[in-house]
Parts: structure tokens; C-alpha cells; sequence
């Protein structure tokens, strides 16, 4: 399975393919390339019109030089993390080289030695490789997986009281059925102490979140109605524990138990090329008395979610009539083997 060891906020070395990466790279070369442009500027009116020229040059060698490091991850993240460097540090310099000649050659620069252009884009290189190398320190595998520990902690505050009681209603008029609910009862609670760090099949995932849905049928009875829509999509693909089965605590707790006649709990999952889309919809009966839990919930999602995918996921909340639905966005990783 794939462990959080390798995801990319873990990884010294960046991920050169996360979006992520990619937006923090262009985002700290853009800015040095602002200041420079205040430093050479004679005044500030002619400080746009500096960055401008800048950036034309710049920014070619930015994403060739991306380009080129997404092709070549796999291959340095084998390396030891020094030597890794010191191949980034290699390809920008030549990259840099190489393009200061080409647009001699074009007669498009002011002239000048290649050399102090290499110099500028290594530091600038230097710079977005310590950060990042800091900021997996402080992503460190032994950290995130406490974290996600904590915040898998979280997500099952009053369920476990609500199923031992609807348990203990069913143990004299149906034993099997209690037997039956405690066992899915203990395989809800193993999936909640499984390795944070590890990611899961979406097929398990939905198993687990239709038990959990059959147990709180038992307490709720015909209030509680489900409907799922699984569209095209691979069951294997890997996505992070424990991601429907709060959701559907949400959607129970705040749109189910309120109303009097119950409602429809409408679940939706559906793969649209390298992403996977999980929809979870509930009715809503005008009441906040839970809005402050429910926001703390999704906030918890949220920032697993930025553990496990950085900025390559995403949470979207609607809020309509007499409906409040819940939409994550996960990139389609390799399917588990």
C-alpha cells in the first residue's frame, strides 16, 4: 500500500508533478524576480516595466526547467537526497547556460557573461530546495502520521454510545442481528485504529460506510434512507481512511436525527479522467444547533486532506433549499496492489 512516507509534503526532495510544488516554485521565483526588479529599477515607475522584462526571461527557463524535474522525480527521489540536490542544482545551471547562449545567439540579450546569470538562477535554486527540505522536516513521516492519528481521533465522538445502545435494544427479540451489528461495530472501530499513514481501497471504503449506515438504521429505522450512485470508476484506487465514513456521521447526525420523517442520504461517486468525485448530500431542516460541530468536522477533512494530497485536493460545500452537500475532489493515484 501506499504510506505517507512517500507522499510529496514528506519527501525532502520535492514533487516536482504536485501542483502544489509547482504553484510554490513559480510563486518564490516570480517574487525573487519582483525584487530584483526593485533592486535594478532607477525609480519605482520604471519598476513594472523592469519585472516585465524580467519574467520574459525567467519564466521559459521556469517551466522547462519543471518540465524537465516531473520527468526526472522518480529517478532522483532514488538518489541519496545530496546527490539530488546537486542534480537540480546541475540542471538549472545548465538549463540557465544554455538559453542565456540561445538568446545571444537570437541577439535577444544585452550582452554579458552567462556566468552571473547561472549564479542567480542557482541560488534562486538553492533558496526553493532548503525550504522545501525544512518543510519536509517539519511534514516529517513520524509527525504526519500523529497528526492524522489525532485527527482520525476525532471523528467519532457519540457514535459509539448511539450503536451500543441500539445493540442492546436488539439483543433479547433479535440475537442475530445484534451479533451482526456488533461485528460491524468492531470492523468500524479496526478501520479507525489501522495505520493513519496508509491508504485504503475505495471498495473497503464503501464497505465500511455501508455498515456504519446499517447500523444507525437500526436506531433511526425508515427515517433513514440511503441512496448511492456509483458511476464508472475503479474500486482499487487508493484514497485516505476513514474519508466517507464522517461524512456520513455529518449527514446522520445534522440532517437525519433533527427532522421527525427523516430524509435521504444521497451518496455519489463517479471518476471524471485523473480525478475521483465524492458527493455526500443530505436535507436540512433549518436548524443550527450542530453547525458549529459540523464545521469543525469538515475543517478536520480539510486538513487531512492537505496532509495526504497538499494542494491537489479539494473540499466544496453547497448549501441549498432544504440541502447541504458536501463535494471532495481526490487526484487518482495507482491503484493498490
Amino acid at each position: 500500500m501506499t504510506s505517507i512516507r512517500h507522499f510529496p509534503a514528506t519527501h525532502p526532495l520535492p514533487d516536482w508533478r504536485n501542483f502544489g510544488v509547482m504553484l510554490r516554485v513559480l510563486l518564490g521565483i516570480n517574487g525573487l524576480a519582483l525584487l530584483a526588479a526593485l533592486v535594478m529599477a532607477t525609480d519605482i515607475a520604471g519598476w513594472p516595466g523592469r519585472f516585465i522584462e524580467l519574467t520574459a526571461a525567467v519564466e521559459p527557463l521556469l517551466l522547462i526547467g519543471l518540465a524537465s524535474l516531473a520527468f526526472l522525480r522518480d529517478v532522483l527521489w532514488r538518489l541519496p537526497l545530496r546527490l539530488g540536490q546537486f542534480l537540480v542544482l546541475a540542471l538549472v545551471g545548465g538549463l540557465t547556460g544554455g538559453l542565456f547562449i540561445y538568446w545571444q545567439s537570437l541577439m535577444l540579450s544585452e550582452g554579458g557573461s552567462p556566468g552571473r546569470a547561472i549564479l542567480l538562477a542557482l541560488a534562486a535554486t538553492a533558496l526553493l530546495l532548503l525550504y522545501f527540505e525544512l518543510r519536509a522536516r517539519a511534514f516529517s513521516p513520524a509527525q504526519s502520521e500523529a497528526r492524522l492519528a489525532a485527527l482520525n481521533a476525532r471523528i467519532r465522538p457519540h457514535f459509539l454510545f448511539n450503536s451500543l445502545n441500539a445493540v442492546l435494544s436488539l439483543i433479547r427479540a433479535r440475537p442475530q442481528q445484534a451479533e451482526a451489528a456488533l461485528e460491524s461495530l468492531s470492523d468500524l472501530f479496526r478501520a479507525a485504529m489501522r495505520d493513519p499513514g496508509e491508504l485504503v481501497s475505495l471498495a473497503d471504503e464503501i464497505a465500511l460506510g455501508k455498515q456504519y449506515l446499517e447500523l444507525e438504521y437500526l436506531r433511526l429505522g425508515e427515517r433513514l434512507a440511503v441512496d448511492w450512485q456509483i458511476g464508472a470508476v475503479s474500486l482499487d484506487l487508493p484514497i485516505p481512511p476513514l474519508m466517507l465514513q464522517p461524512l456520513l456521521e455529518n449527514a446522520v447526525y445534522h440532517g437525519i436525527e433533527p427532522a421527525p420523517e427523516g430524509g435521504t442520504v444521497r451518496i455519489g461517486l463517479e471518476q471524471r479522467g485523473d480525478e475521483l468525485h465524492i458527493s455526500i448530500a443530505n436535507p436540512t431542516v433549518g436548524q443550527t444547533a450542530h453547525a458549529a460541530g459540523n464545521h469543525m468536522a469538515l475543517a478536520n477533512i480539510r486538513e487531512r486532506l492537505a496532509l495526504y494530497y497538499d494542494l491537489e485536493a479539494r473540499l466544496e460545500i453547497e448549501v441549498g433549499d432544504h440541502r447541504y452537500e458536501v463535494r471532495i475532489v481526490l487526484p487518482c493515484r495507482q491503484k493498490i496492489r
